[in-house]
């Protein structure tokens, strides 16, 4: 009878993709609560359950398993965020909704949150990857949302805004308050995370979004999910 061959547990160079992808789902995390400094390369290949020399197969270093980690990051929101863009909707509704899934996304996917601000820090002494972030995610969701904007202009829909004002604008009015939340904690003497605080305060971002774009916010569209 012919020896039965053990299958390759996951970690091994037999399940490449499988072992890869584990080793960057841990990466993320180690990297959006240390930074890339703080990282440990130990910690990523016990959280993975892979050896280390396993992880240095596929990524040769720190630096470029953090470049990796951040693709996969900005990539989820990228592709999530165009899906959107895409739909067939008015300009009204199309805003809207993107806005509200990107509230959505940044709420639900507390790594990305950190691992955006790690990176948006780090720029300050240099990144090797910002290029290649604001190239391949941020480039094609700014061309498109500014494209939306500008037919909403056309059709008497939106305010005549500077869309390379109103974006960043909208980016901040979600982002900055997730990044503030462990001040307003404080300040407020209320946790701005809960359920009900991210309900009021995405209401609030879409109403404030209304009110500063459309030409009668009052007749604003409801939101899709």
């Amino acid at each position: 009878m012919a020896a039965t061959l053990p299958k390759p547990r996951l970690g091994s160079r037999g399940h490449p993709e499988q072992s890869r992808a584990a080793i960057l789902r841990a990466a993320v995390g180690e990297f959006a609560s240390q930074g890339i400094a703080g990282a440990r390369t130990d910690a990523i290949a016990r959280s993975a359950k892979v050896n280390k020399a396993l992880l240095y197969y596929y990524f040769k270093d720190k630096e470029t398993l953090y470049g990796a980690a951040i693709d996969a990051a900005f990539g989820d929101l990228s592709s999530h965020m165009l899906e959107i863009l895409n739909r067939d909707l008015p300009p009204r509704e199309k805003v809207l909704t993107y806005v509200g899934a990107y509230f959505d996304f940044v709420a639900s996917h507390r790594f990305y949150r950190n691992l955006a601000q790690v990176e948006m820090m780090r720029t300050t002494h240099g990144s090797p990857h910002l290029k290649r972030i604001a190239k391949r995610y941020f480039h094609p969701l700014y061309m498109r949302l500014g494209a939306v904007i500008r037919e909403g202009i056309a059709a008497g829909d939106f305010r005549p805004i500077n869309p390379l004002q109103f974006v960043p604008s909208m980016v901040a009015l979600v982002v900055f308050y997730f990044i503030s939340a462990p001040v307003m904690k404080h300040v407020t003497g209320l946790d701005p995370l809960t359920p009900q605080r991210l309900a009021e305060r995405r209401a609030a971002v879409l109403d404030f979004i209304s009110a500063a774009l459309f030409q009668n916010p009052a007749g604003k569209q409801g939101v899709r999910s």
